[in-house]
């Protein structure tokens, strides 16, 4: 925890060029930007370079029964999970684009709303998103039921993208589960 350090993750290509123009304007201090390996998700990654306000994240889908939270390309990831589900839940979808500082008027509204929040990261589970979401709840007095998925604190064998993804249950079949499940 270096304090005054941004530390985001962007869930496409557009996001990632905004969050470099974003990271090299004047002021911004230390500005940590994690991006994946392997190949995007946006053929065309052209747009506009917009400032993204830091600490602010968005609404991708509304719902009324469970809130997942993502950062960084496990979003789409989790998009595709939720149209697949179509009719059988309803999802809010929120993507944090940022860790450092968190979106706390995005946790506010989660807090409010839903008693289940599945938080979805292609990090580690133990002080990644969904530890920052726990503290944050319980810190407010919020009590909702929070399962997290991520990387586990062990070593994952050697695969593809898609591979590691499956066997750590982040991918599209892994977030349908956790969501059905809560």
């Amino acid at each position: 925890p270096v304090p005054n350090l941004t530390i985001c993750s962007p869930m496409d290509e557009h996001e990632l060029r905004r969050l470099m123009y974003t990271a090299q304007l004047p002021d911004k201090g230390p500005f940590v930007i994690r991006y994946p390996r392997g190949g995007g998700e946006l053929h065309d990654w052209r747009c506009p370079l917009e400032e993204v306000k830091v600490g602010t994240g968005r609404k991708l889908h509304d719902g009324d029964d469970v809130a997942v939270l993502t950062i960084g390309p496990m979003g789409n990831n989790a998009m595709r999970a939720i149209e697949q589900l179509g009719s059988e839940a309803s999802v809010a979808l929120y993507d944090m684009r940022f860790l450092k500082p968190i979106d706390e008027n995005i946790l506010e509204e989660v807090g409010k709303k839903f008693k289940r929040i599945i938080t979805v990261e292609n990090g580690a589970i133990r002080g990644g998103l969904g530890s920052a979401v726990l503290e944050w709840m319980n810190d407010h007095g919020y009590t909702p039921k929070v399962k997290r998925l991520g990387l586990p604190d062990n070593f994952v064998e050697h695969g593809t993208v898609k591979e590691l993804q499956h066997i750590v249950g982040i991918d599209e079949d892994g977030i349908k589960k956790a969501i059905l499940e809560s």
